[in-house]
C-alpha cells in the first residue's frame, strides 16, 4: 500500500490567489474586483474587457441589476397560456390552483428531469458505441475487459462467450436497461439491500431512466401533480434512476473502452496552450472525439502535414469535462496536452490566440463564441446532434464514424493555423499547474494492496475523520469562480477530512494546486497529512467528472457493504459548493436519496416555499436518512459537514 507514487520535492510554490467576498461586482471594472479565483482567468478577463467583447463575467453582473425576485424564490410559473404566474400573498396560487408549495417542487422537479435527461442521453451514446466497437465497427477497443465481465454478472450475460460477443450483448443489454418498464436492473443489482428497503418504502424504486423521463416529465405538466410532497418523491426517484440506471453503466462502458483510470500526473491550466502547434480542444463531456482525435494525432504522417504548415506538431488539449474524461486515461505526452480548465474559463483560453479548433460534444459550450472564433480564428466544430451553436461546422459523430470525423477535424485545424499563426498572441505559458489525476475505486483498492480494510482502519482511528465528495459546476451565483470549491475544500482537508473531487470544480482544485503531493504539507491536518505520505496521494482525490457521481456511489457503497451498515450511517458528505446547473440538481437528488448529507450553494430556487425547504433541509433526513444543508460561507459549511461526520463516528463507535 505504501508508496503508491514516488514522493517529489521539486514543487514550486505559488502565491496564492486572493479571496474574494460573495457580493463582488463582477463588472465594475479591471483592477477592482476579478471574477475568478484564478489568475490565468483574471489575466484574460481583462484581454477580452479591453477587447470589448461580451463575456460570462460581465454578463452575470449586467443581470444581477435585472433579477426577478420571484424566480430566485421558485415561485413564477410559465408553463401555459394563463400565464406567467407570481405567487404572492395577493395571488397566493396560479390560475391553475397551484400553489407556493407545489409550483416550487414541480420547478425543481423540471430541472432534475433535465438532469436525469442528460445522462440517460450520455450512457446512449456509450452504449451505442460499445455495440459498435464489439462489432469491429469503430477504431475503439475493449481496453478493460473486467468491466464487460461487471456489467454481464448485472445483466445476466453468459460471461464464458468470446469477448466481442459478450460486449455485444452487454451494449445490447444496456440499451434495453435504460427503458425498463418494470424495476430498473441495476438498481435491483447494485444498490444495497438497505436502501432498496428505502427505496421501496418510499415508492422510489425505480423502472429504467427513460421511462422514469417519461412519467416525470408528464407529471410536471399543468393541471396533473400540483402536490410537493409527490413531486419531492418523483425527483429522488429520479435521482436513484440517474445514479444507478444511467451513471454507473455510462462510467463502466467508458471504462471498457478506453480504460480504467489509474493515478498519474498531467498538467493542467491555460499555460498548456502552446501557439506554436496545431491546438485541437475536445470540449464538452463525452470522449468519444476525443480519443479519436488523440489515436489519429498520433500518427507521424498527421504531425508531417501540421509541421508542413509551419506549426510543431498537432496537439489534443482537453477541455472541461471531455478533458477530464480523457485525461483520467490518458498520459500527458507530446500528443494529449492534458486540460484547459472549467465552463466559466471557455472565453478567456479560447481569447488567447493559440486555439485551432474548439470541437463540441453534448454539454457546456456557450451560445455566443461565433465572435471569439472571428476574432481569434479558430473554428468551431459540432460534433453532437444537439449542439446548436451559431457558426458552427457540423461533422455529427455517430460511432463508426469517429476516424472521418476525426481527420477532418484535424485538417480543419491544420489549415486554420495558417491563418492563426501570424495572429496576435497572450502569453499564458507561466500560467501552468500540475496535477495528479485518475482515481477510482480500483486505483484505490490496488493502492491498498487489493483490499479496502488499510482504508476502514485509518477511518476507524480517525487518521481519515471523514471523506467528503466534492461534486460540482462552478458559478460566479456566490462569488468569483472556484472560490468556494477552492476554500471549502482546504477547509476540510484541514479538519483532516479526505476530499474525492469530481465535476468542473475538479478543474477548480486542480489549478489551485489541491491535487499535489505539495498540497499534503501545505493545507492537509496532521493526521490526513499522515496517510497521503504513507499512501503518496495528494489530500484530494481527482475522481473525474460529475459523470463519475455514480463511481463514487459505487465506492460509498463498497465502503458501506465492507462495514456492514448502510451508506447513511458512514462519515460521509457530499458538497456542490458551486453548483449551477441541471445534472448537478439530479446529483443532488441523488445523494439525498443514497442517506447523504449534501451541502450545495449557491441557495437553489425553493425558498419562496417553507414546507419544500423544510421537506430537503429537515424532514427527508427521517426518510432516505440524507438531506440537503446550505450556505455561502465555506467554513460555516465545513462547520456543518464536520460536524455531521462526527456526529456518525460517534453512533458507529468509532
Amino acid at each position: 500500500m505504501f508508496g503508491f507514487f514516488k514522493k517529489d520535492g521539486n514543487g514550486s510554490e505559488k502565491k496564492e490567489q486572493q479571496n474574494f467576498r460573495a457580493e463582488s461586482d463582477l463588472s465594475a471594472g479591471v483592477g477592482l474586483k476579478m471574477p475568478s479565483f484564478h489568475e490565468s482567468v483574471n489575466y484574460m478577463y481583462k484581454q477580452v474587457k479591453e477587447a470589448g467583447l461580451s463575456n460570462v463575467a460581465d454578463r452575470f453582473g449586467a443581470m444581477e441589476q435585472v433579477r426577478c425576485k420571484f424566480c430566485k424564490e421558485g415561485v413564477s410559473c410559465q408553463l401555459c397560456s394563463m400565464g406567467p404566474c407570481r405567487i404572492t400573498p395577493k395571488t397566493p396560487r396560479g390560475v391553475c390552483g397551484i400553489d407556493a408549495h407545489g409550483i416550487v417542487m414541480r420547478n425543481f422537479l423540471i430541472k432534475a428531469n433535465m438532469g436525469l435527461s442528460a445522462y440517460t442521453y450520455h450512457c446512449r451514446e456509450a452504449a451505442l458505441t460499445l455495440l459498435e466497437t464489439a462489432k469491429g465497427n469503430t477504431v475503439y477497443e475493449i481496453k478493460d475487459p473486467s468491466k464487460i465481465d461487471l456489467l454481464a454478472d448485472v445483466l445476466g450475460v453468459d460471461k464464458s462467450l468470446p469477448l466481442e460477443e459478450k460486449a455485444k450483448q452487454v451494449a445490447e443489454g444496456v440499451l434495453s436497461s435504460l427503458s425498463q418498464n418494470d424495476t430498473s436492473i441495476f438498481v435491483e443489482k447494485l444498490a444495497p439491500e438497505s436502501r432498496k428497503e428505502v427505496f421501496r418504502r418510499l415508492g422510489i424504486m425505480p423502472k429504467g431512466p427513460m421511462n422514469e423521463l417519461v412519467d416525470s416529465v408528464t407529471r410536471s405538466m399543468t393541471n396533473i401533480d400540483g402536490d410537493y410532497i409527490t413531486l419531492a418523491l418523483a425527483a429522488l426517484r429520479n435521482g436513484v434512476a440517474s445514479a444507478f440506471g444511467a451513471l454507473v453503466p455510462l462510467e463502466i462502458i467508458q471504462d471498457a473502452l478506453y480504460g480504467t483510470p489509474t493515478p498519474h500526473e498531467c498538467e493542467v491550466d491555460f499555460g498548456i496552450l502552446d501557439p506554436d502547434y496545431v491546438n485541437i480542444l475536445p470540449n464538452g463531456h463525452e470522449p468519444f472525439v476525443g480519443m479519436a482525435l488523440v489515436k489519429l494525432a498520433k500518427d507521424p504522417k498527421v504531425q508531417e502535414m501540421a509541421r508542413a504548415a509551419g506549426a510543431k506538431g498537432v496537439k489534443i488539449v482537453g477541455s472541461i469535462e471531455t478533458g477530464q474524461e480523457m485525461m483520467a486515461r490518458l498520459e500527458c505526452d507530446d500528443v494529449f496536452a492534458g486540460l484547459t480548465s472549467n465552463w466559466i474559463s471557455i472565453e478567456y483560453f479560447l481569447s488567447t490566440g493559440a486555439v485551432d479548433a474548439f470541437v463540441m460534444d453534448m454539454n457546456c459550450s456557450l451560445a455566443n463564441l461565433k465572435e471569439y472564433a472571428d476574432k481569434y480564428r479558430f473554428k468551431l466544430i459540432a460534433v453532437s446532434n444537439i449542439i446548436g451553436v451559431p457558426g458552427s461546422i457540423r461533422l455529427e459523430y455517430k460511432p463508426g464514424n469517429e476516424s472521418k470525423v476525426a481527420e477532418e477535424i484535424i485538417k480543419l485545424a491544420i489549415e486554420n493555423f495558417k491563418e492563426r499563426k501570424s495572429a496576435p498572441k497572450a502569453d499564458v505559458s507561466r500560467f501552468k499547474q500540475k496535477a495528479i489525476v485518475g482515481f477510482s475505486a480500483e486505483a484505490i483498492v490496488n493502492a491498498l494492496g487489493g483490499s479496502l480494510d488499510p482504508l476502514l482502519e485509518v477511518i476507524k482511528s480517525g487518521d481519515i475523520k471523514g471523506v467528503v465528495a466534492l461534486v460540482n459546476c462552478t458559478s460566479l451565483g456566490n462569488g468569483p469562480q472556484d472560490s468556494m470549491t477552492v476554500q471549502i475544500a482546504k477547509e476540510l482537508i484541514k479538519r483532516d477530512i479526505l476530499v474525492i473531487g469530481a465535476g468542473c470544480g475538479n478543474a477548480g482544485l486542480q489549478k489551485a494546486g489541491l491535487e499535489t503531493l505539495e498540497a499534503v504539507d501545505k493545507y492537509a491536518g496532521p493526521k490526513l497529512a499522515g496517510v497521503c505520505k504513507a499512501l503518496g496521494i495528494p489530500p484530494v482525490l481527482s475522481f473525474g467528472t460529475c459523470t463519475d457521481t455514480g463511481r463514487i456511489i459505487m465506492t460509498v457503497v463498497a465502503i458501506a457493504n465492507a462495514l456492514g451498515v448502510d451508506p447513511s450511517q458512514l462519515p460521509v458528505a457530499v458538497t456542490a459548493p458551486e453548483y449551477m446547473e441541471q445534472k448537478a440538481v439530479i446529483d443532488g437528488f441523488s445523494a439525498v436519496a443514497m442517506g447523504l448529507y449534501t451541502h450545495v450553494s449557491p441557495v437553489p430556487p425553493v425558498t419562496g416555499s417553507d414546507k419544500v425547504v423544510k421537506l430537503l433541509t429537515e424532514e427527508v433526513e427521517g426518510l432516505t436518512g440524507g438531506k440537503i444543508a446550505v450556505g455561502d460561507d465555506p467554513v460555516q459549511a465545513a462547520d456543518g459537514i464536520e460536524e455531521h461526520i462526527v456526529k456518525k463516528r460517534e453512533l458507529l463507535g468509532i
